[in-house]
């Protein structure tokens, strides 16, 4: 046994469990109650008690258009997160642990977009795609194009999921390449004497063994998506056009704090965590990231 005594571990365990329990477990229980509760004006006058509208909020949920929107925007920038997100960086770290000099320049430039504000990179497309003088259009005069209207209905959910999914390529290219590393050579160089090509040894070797730290990325990445707000809400405010770019967070947002209707906030935060819940057991069961391979 590592710790003969356990009575220390309590010391330092304690103080986090009670940040998480006073910071996290105990709103979301409040948040709960107050999707209850009618509460489209959170000021409470002495005496004054909110209004028990029990499930309500719920069932408006199946009645709204625009929820549905939001959790169909949700999906689909799920399996965006999946396929583009995880994928560029799963061949870019693949790529890389080829190179035998310079991994920290490429770790570095793959990993630079994190560091910038979300914020500061929504309002950076945005003057991208402005229809009088931004830069795309700027390249289209240049070529004697007609400007194009880069946020209009039939384009919007693109032009919002590219920053989106550009910006967190370096996070996940930097886990998966720091995977690849820990893997040991010593299977790669044994593999190559027995004849097998830098090809196959991707899959039948890296990929196998990278089966947990995919799974954690794919993880952050499908959880990180019902989660997206910053750049959408910088790049196009309260769902535009027509609220056809709300997510579930966009949506929320909105109703929370620029509506005020906070009991219905309440419940689509509620509903973002249970499909969060549901989202992460769905891929740890499908990937299995504890099988023995």
């Amino acid at each position: 046994m590592l710790y003969k005594k356990k009575w220390p571990l309590l010391i330092f365990l304690l103080p986090g469990f009670l940040m998480m329990l006073i910071f996290l477990y105990l709103p979301f229980i409040d948040n709960i109650r107050n999707s209850l509760y009618d509460m489209t004006s959170i000021v409470k006058m002495p005496g004054q008690e909110f209004k028990y509208i029990g499930l309500d909020n719920y069932k408006y949920l199946f009645e709204d258009p625009k929820i549905r929107i939001s959790i169909i925007n949700s999906l689909k920038m799920m399996g965006l997160t999946i396929v583009f997100q995880i994928g560029i960086a799963l061949i870019l770290a693949i790529m890389v642990d080829s190179v035998k000099h310079g991994q920290q320049f490429f770790r570095i430039v793959y990993f630079f977009p994190i560091v910038i504000s979300a914020t500061a990179i929504g309002l950076v497309f945005q003057l991208f795609y402005n229809y009088k003088g931004g830069m795309l259009n700027q390249v289209m005069a240049f070529l004697g194009k007609e400007p194009i209207n880069w946020l209009a209905p039939s384009m919007a959910f693109i032009m919002i999921s590219i920053p989106i999914l550009w910006s967190y390529v370096g996070f996940y290219f930097v886990i998966l390449l720091t995977g690849i590393n820990g893997i040991s050579h010593e299977v790669y160089e044994a593999a190559s004497i027995d004849g097998c090509s830098r090809f196959k040894q991707i899959f039948y070797i890296t990929l196998p063994l990278l089966r947990g730290v995919i799974c954690t990325c794919v993880t952050l990445g499908v959880t990180g998506a019902l989660k997206v707000f910053d750049i959408p809400w910088a790049i196009v405010p309260k769902g535009a056009p027509q609220g056809l770019t709300h997510f579930l967070g966009t949506y929320m947002y909105e109703q929370t704090f620029t509506i005020g209707n906070f009991d219905y906030g309440s419940t689509i935060a509620l509903l973002m965590v249970v499909f969060g819940i549901v989202v992460s057991w769905l891929v740890n069961k499908i990937i299995k990231p504890d099988d023995n391979l």
